[in-house]
């Protein structure tokens, strides 16, 4: 266990502050129109997001004092216990379903998305296999498939609920882990086709699902039903142009765009501040995932090494997958953007992962 501790990473965390002081601003321009409508308070998403983020910053500063270690050897406990509430969700009456997926435990505003959780116990999980049995992983049957059994388990528990986003990004996240700790290019060539299959099942075994990649291909097919968001996200980020409409002047925020302070945040903030704008926090997110993958580097054991790896991929396939879809390059999947959309769970894990990623920084070489 490394025992020679430093400050943690400066950039790092003024990178994740910042992330986080624009989403704080961002939720409250997006969400006033909606929430004064709704609950005639315009501050209610803002203060509850202000909230989140107080509880998710003490997470990350209490976190970022201990010793990543620490997550090698509780990250069994983590993973069942983890495991456990992905089957508790799944239970009418204990599970809460909201937009059609049964995702949340808990009461009123004290509910948590246990499948969001799970990206960050599979990552810590993960990262302890893999550092122990890095010589094995060019073995399909004695590295990959071990690796990535309990992936898929939990893959398949969450697409029960069922979300893809999560699960699409715990399995690509899962994936780099793997490929990083030398699996063969061959194996995943063969998992790729597998796995290319198992999406084309998944995408024909729902109705809604498919509407959403014929969707993506011409949205305009399908004005006001399945294309709706993506063409009223194009309509809030072209009229922004380069410098945008200004703070708070956005129009798709009233009542166009559905729940813009969500997965659609991107846009609004395209719209008020334009290219600029959007530019901007495009290189914060590179600042800060190149601040990881140097971290990464420079940790002083392989565990360390895997998990930043994990977590810095979790953060780059987000912000991938969001932004892609926010601009029509993807499909809807329903994946927030680290630190700016609006979302308790997703909030507070982001803000946890990082102040993990600040610990390891602590004992990097570099």
């Amino acid at each position: 266990m490394p025992t020679k501790r430093t400050t943690p990473d400066f950039i790092l965390l003024i990178c994740t502050f910042t992330l986080l002081a624009v989403g704080l601003i961002m939720v409250y321009s997006a969400s006033a129109v909606w929430a004064e409508y709704k609950f005639d308070d315009s501050f209610f998403f803002a203060k509850r997001q202000t909230l989140f983020a107080g509880v998710g910053i003490a997470a990350m500063f209490f976190i970022m004092n201990i010793n990543y270690w620490t997550w090698r050897e509780w990250s069994k406990v983590i993973l069942i216990t983890c495991f456990v509430l992905l089957i508790l969700v799944l239970i009418p009456g204990v599970g809460n379903v909201r937009n059609g997926s049964r995702s949340w435990i808990g009461v009123g505003a004290f509910s948590v998305q246990p499948s969001e959780f799970m990206k960050l116990a599979m990552i810590a999980f993960l990262a302890k296999f893999l550092s122990e049995r890095q010589k094995l992983i060019t073995s399909f049957k004695k590295g990959l498939v071990p690796s990535l059994g309990l992936v898929f388990i939990a893959f398949a528990l969450i697409m029960l609920q069922p979300d893809l986003g999560t699960g699409t990004v715990m399995i690509g996240t899962c994936v780099v882990m793997i490929f990083i700790a030398g699996a063969r290019v061959g194996h995943f060539a063969l998992l790729g086709l597998i796995g290319l299959a198992g999406f084309v099942g998944l995408v024909a075994s729902a109705p809604y699902r498919m509407k959403r990649i014929t969707s993506f291909l011409d949205p305009w097919q399908d004005p006001l039903g399945s294309g709706f968001q993506i063409i009223q996200s194009l309509y809030a980020i072209g009229p922004g142009g380069l410098f945008g409409l200004g703070l708070g002047e956005s129009r798709q925020k009233f009542f166009y765009l559905p729940e813009p302070q969500t997965d659609f945040i991107f846009a609004i903030l395209a719209e008020e501040l334009g290219f600029i704008g959007g530019s901007f926090i495009i290189l914060l997110f590179a600042l800060l995932l190149w601040r990881g993958i140097r971290i990464a580097l420079g940790a002083p054991d392989l565990y360390g090494s895997f998990l930043a790896v994990g977590i810095i991929s979790m953060v780059a396939i987000q912000v991938m997958i969001n932004v892609g879809v926010v601009t029509g390059l993807m499909p809807v999947t329903g994946i927030t953007l680290p630190f700016l959309s609006y979302g308790g769970s997703s909030l507070t894990l982001m803000l946890m992962a990082i102040g993990v990623l600040l610990n390891i920084s602590r004992y990097s070489r570099y």
